[in-house]
């Protein structure tokens, strides 16, 4: 690693970064802690400052994807004098944490880059759903990262309701590592600070009033981020309103993102299967090597689901995230298609106009 770059080991640089770097000769690395808008909250080995994208990188990336996000690095240009800078260059992520954007639209929103770890958060409470749960967790696999689970709010349900949460997830299939909470008793908080490596980047995702604020501010010892009370009933209130990347005292990087309930599937053929390793197990056994498990004779998996060695939910579940990919995929594929077909056409109406 070249010296300097050394210093930025703390926030996550390391070799695999440093052999894909390509700086301009006036810029230095950073990394992206915050976006507002416009604005970029930049941390490097000297501390924070803001920059702004230059206007020929905006003039060449159209897409929201293509924009610097939360985690990724950048080559920035900025004086040692400057309290401001400006973004020349988006480095290649390793991770990438999306989701499809709302409505009809066959792009991504990006969430996060860079991420080691996403920690998926549920509250034992009222938000347990392990088709949520399976949902995030084919997203986290499918973008290169590692999940872990952490249910949260453990003082609000009874020791048995909790085990019966713990065992559907088991029963589900789910080999991430699960972890429990509670933010009044304290009990996990040290089992999940052990689980928090230094120079190591770790997402916390989940649906809002979970607690993902207040268990930041817990590890970080302030209060740094917002909150809010409790409802009536035990569930908190969603405050977050950005992304941002924060280092703790133990050198671990956290990044606490806005409550999201919904996470629209991309094409994921590679998070389904980490995410239904029994399942994949099973189909091993098909007849048919390329058995849909949707009727197919000498089906594995539905054989599986009749002896209820598998759950019918669990396989239902499959089956929709299944189809759901395999659409996005195939609708992704027609607008790039498109595209390429109505830019041909510009170019030939173009050239037509020229001859006249």
């Amino acid at each position: 690693m070249k010296s300097q770059h050394i210093d930025l080991a703390r926030l996550g640089w390391d070799e695999w970064f440093e052999e894909r770097e390509k700086c301009g000769p006036a810029d230095t690395v950073a990394r992206v802690a915050a976006v507002d808008r416009d604005l970029l909250l930049l941390m490097d080995q000297t501390g924070t400052f803001r920059a702004k994208l230059a206007g020929s990188y905006l003039y060449r990336h159209h897409l929201s994807q293509e924009l610097p996000c939360v985690g990724d690095w950048v080559g920035v240009e900025k004086q040692p004098t400057d309290d401001f800078g400006l973004v020349h260059t988006l480095f290649e992520r390793r991770t990438a944490l999306r989701r499809k954007s709302a409505g009809d639209s066959v792009e991504y929103q990006m969430i996060a880059a860079n991420v080691d770890y996403v920690i998926v958060v549920q509250s034992c409470h009222y938000d347990f759903n392990l088709k949520r749960l399976e949902r995030y967790l084919v997203m986290v696999r499918d973008g290169g990262a590692d999940p872990c689970v952490l249910l949260t709010k453990t003082d609000l349900v009874e020791p048995e309701v909790l085990a019966s949460q713990l065992a559907e997830i088991r029963a589900a299939g789910v080999t991430a590592p699960v972890l429990t909470l509670s933010n009044v008793t304290r009990e996990g908080i040290d089992d999940l600070k052990r689980t928090l490596l230094p120079a190591k980047t770790f997402c916390f995702v989940g649906s809002s009033g979970v607690g993902k604020s207040t268990i930041i501010n817990t590890l970080l010892g302030r209060e740094m981020l917002q909150t809010k009370g409790v409802s009536a009933t035990g569930e908190g209130r969603h405050t977050t309103v950005r992304r941002e990347l924060i280092v703790l005292e133990g050198g671990a990087l956290v990044i606490d993102n806005p409550g999201m309930r919904e996470f629209g599937i991309l094409g994921a053929e590679n998070g389904i299967g980490g995410s239904f390793s029994d399942i994949i197990g099973f189909a091993s056994g098909c007849r048919y090597m390329n058995c849909n498990h949707t009727g197919e004779p000498g089906c594995a998996v539905l054989e599986a689901v009749h002896s209820g060695t598998l759950s019918q939910e669990h396989y239902d579940n499959y089956i929709k995230l299944r189809e759901e990919s395999e659409f996005s995929q195939m609708s992704h594929v027609e607008k790039r298609k498109k595209d390429r077909d109505f830019g041909r056409y510009l170019k030939s109406a173009k050239k037509d106009l020229e001859n006249e």
